[in-house]
């Protein structure tokens, strides 16, 4: 096409050189003046239909490129194919080039459609805003979340909700944070930054937690109900048939006298040892009803500023004598001189004094029996490994140890890493365990 462009000029300017040549030679010749004038008019028809033919082209190009501009993609080139045979190549290839831009720009319409209906369909709400507030984007669950049907600025949630705002605005990139709402909602928000266009743009996802709460809340009063039951069924049980057979032994071996009652030897034997049995029955089920009320009343931490090289080795202290009963071979260290935690010593004393003992009963029918009190830092969070060789957990059992009142143990409550866990929690922390049985079990505690 450019090629054909450029010939053309080149041949209208070699015909409009010769025609400027020849009138000069006619000039000079007395008997050909009108000749040159001839020749000069027809070099004025050469120069304007050469800026016809330059300027048509440019105009033909200026409005494909407005075309492209303002995305015009409708319009077409065809009216001047009669002008020759490079008007006619020109304008196939402005048309190609025009039907490539109207197909891409369908395509891409296409595809922010399906995006569009994908983001308004998903159970997660979505919102986006620029630096000045301008809502870019929003969905469906998104609207319902923060209770606004039109909104063009996040500014205009501020007189409607004026905590939840703040959280939108504040939460920080990479950053997440939970929101409360009286009613049905509590929402996790999390955060992220791109650059669209030049501009700084916030996108949050918001999701709606409260009915998994609610689901796991109900398991959990579910799984504390059934042990609750079976734990006062085991102690009420065996007192009332006892009260039953005590009945029994009074009616047939308690006699009448005069002035008094007399019970067989027998009986009394049998009394004897029925009593004992219901008293032992009923401390065992105030025992219990104790270590609900301490699992359900723990006081809130009183948080400072610890030196976990210090914790550590004043818990190794304390477990120093009680490993040397069970025989174990105990290490301790941590891994950083520097290392500070922010939490209530005398708590994580307790969580790290627990974890140590159940270490202990793990290990106690081990020949090499190894325990080992760890403190390190990952780059992510503070660690405390509490790891043995001993007996470890079976996979069916791992993720029952933490519900309140379940034990794999023959003695004890139940509740001793179940409380451990909560005092981890109320430290916005958390305490998990993995196990390989007779291989390796690691209690971790993150801050």
């Amino acid at each position: 096409m450019l090629k054909d462009f450029r010939s053309r000029v080149i041949l209208r300017t070699i015909f409009l050189a010769l025609s400027m040549s020849l009138a000069l030679f006619m000039i000079g010749k007395t008997n050909m003046l009108f000749a040159a004038i001839l020749t000069c008019i027809i070099i004025i028809f050469q120069v304007g239909e050469l800026f016809h033919f330059v300027s048509l082209t440019n105009r033909k190009l200026t409005r494909f490129l407005e075309s492209v501009k303002y995305s015009d993609f409708l319009s077409g080139f065809t009216a001047d194919n009669k002008l020759g045979k490079s008007f006619k190549d020109l304008n196939i290839s402005f048309n190609e080039v025009l039907e490539a831009f109207r197909k891409a720009r369908s395509e891409k319409e296409e595809h922010w459609q399906y995006l569009n209906t994908v983001v308004q369909q998903v159970r997660t709400g979505i919102l986006s805003f620029d630096a000045e507030g301008n809502v870019q984007l929003i969905n469906m669950n998104a609207r319902k979340f923060i209770n606004i049907q039109n909104i063009k600025n996040i500014n205009e949630l501020k007189e409607i909700n004026y905590k939840l705002h703040h959280i939108l605005t504040t939460t920080q990139s990479g950053k997440s944070a939970l929101y409360k709402d009286s009613s049905e909602f509590q929402l996790t928000i999390q955060a992220t930054e791109l650059r669209i266009r030049g501009a700084d743009v916030k996108l949050l996802t918001l999701q709606n937690i409260q009915p998994e709460l609610q689901k796991q809340e109900l398991e959990a009063w579910q799984n504390l109900t059934r042990v609750l039951r079976h734990e006062i069924m085991n102690s009420i049980t065996p007192i009332s048939s006892l009260t039953s057979t005590l009945k029994d032994i009074l009616e047939h071996d308690l006699t009448q006298k005069e002035n008094h009652y007399e019970l067989k030897q027998e009986g009394a034997e049998d009394l004897k040892e029925g009593l004992s049995t219901i008293e032992n029955r009923s401390k065992g089920l105030i025992k219990f009803i104790d270590a609900y009320r301490e699992y359900t009343s723990l006081p809130n931490p009183k948080i400072k500023t610890i030196m976990l090289k210090n914790l550590i080795e004043k818990v190794s202290m304390l477990m120093r004598q009680e490993m040397k009963n069970h025989h174990v071979n105990f290490h301790h260290e941590c891994r950083s001189e520097y290392l500070t935690i922010q939490a209530d010593e005398e708590m994580i004393e307790q969580v790290l004094i627990n974890l140590l003992k159940n270490s202990a009963e793990a290990v106690a029918q081990k020949e090499n029996a190894q325990i080992e009190l760890i403190g390190r830092y990952d780059g992510s969070y503070i660690k405390i490994e509490v790891i043995d060789n001993g007996t470890g957990i079976i996979p069916e059992a791992i993720e029952r140890i933490f519900v309140p009142f379940y034990t794999t143990k023959k003695t004890g409550s139940g509740i001793g890493l179940s409380l451990s866990r909560q005092i981890m929690q109320l430290h916005n922390g958390t305490l998990t365990v993995e196990s390989e049985p007779d291989v390796r079990t690691v209690f971790t505690m993150r801050f």
